[in-house]
């Protein structure tokens, strides 16, 4: 039931919330948790791991095979809320009243989508809320990372690697309302839309 708790839920979840989801103290949640992992990587040839993360427990797919899975497998995320996706994931943990001075009020309406498509993660934070990334969110951009941390230093580098500022990378994340952009197999997300905004300059030229 644990282990289809985590996998159902397709985001990182606390060891706190478990615990009371399961009517059990915490302590006995996390042996069960510790138990859980080491029953899932004794599976001969496992393409998921159980992480934890700062008391928060995700089931996801191996960082090695994240970038490979097939399209289909993959969530589609209108292009339209790929600018505040990238922002969440270039500042998290971030307020999301910082990134409603950055986007506008139309960031409750993405962080909505997002959340729905379980890309993001919501928490209550004094009056506002902290806006963090999924392991779905890593999976889709395919960063090998999931800790908030980790996955902003990603983006960061994958930034700076291609010559782009972090304000840079998420205009050229924007795009029309109804398209859908799809990662191209062998290339991440972030690579697939910088080399698109190369190609889309060089034509204005």
């Amino acid at each position: 039931m644990l282990e289809a708790t985590l996998f159902g839920a397709g985001r990182s979840l606390p060891q706190s919330e478990l615990a009371n989801q399961f009517g059990i103290t915490e302590t006995t949640i996390r042996m069960a948790l510790l138990d859980l992992q080491k029953t899932i990587s004794g599976r001969e040839e496992s393409a998921i791991q159980l992480t934890e993360i700062n008391r928060y427990w995700v089931l996801e797919v191996k960082p090695e095979l994240a970038n490979h899975i097939p399209q289909i497998a993959r969530t589609e995320i209108p292009k339209r809320l790929l600018k505040t996706a990238a922002l969440i994931a270039y500042h998290q943990p971030m307020a999301q009243n910082k990134l409603v001075e950055m986007v506008g009020q139309v960031t409750y309406e993405h962080v909505s989508d997002l959340r729905e498509l379980g890309l993001i993660d919501k928490r209550r934070d004094g009056n506002t809320r902290r806006l963090t990334t999924t392991r779905r969110f890593s999976e889709y951009f395919g960063c090998p990372h999931t800790a908030t941390n980790d996955v902003a230093t990603w983006f960061k580098e994958q930034a700076k690697a291609m010559g782009l500022t972090g304000s840079q990378l998420a205009e050229a994340l924007s795009g029309d309302e109804e398209d859908v952009l799809e990662p191209i197999e062998g290339t991440t997300l972030v690579e697939e839309i910088v080399e698109m905004e190369i190609s889309h300059a060089s034509e204005e030229e």
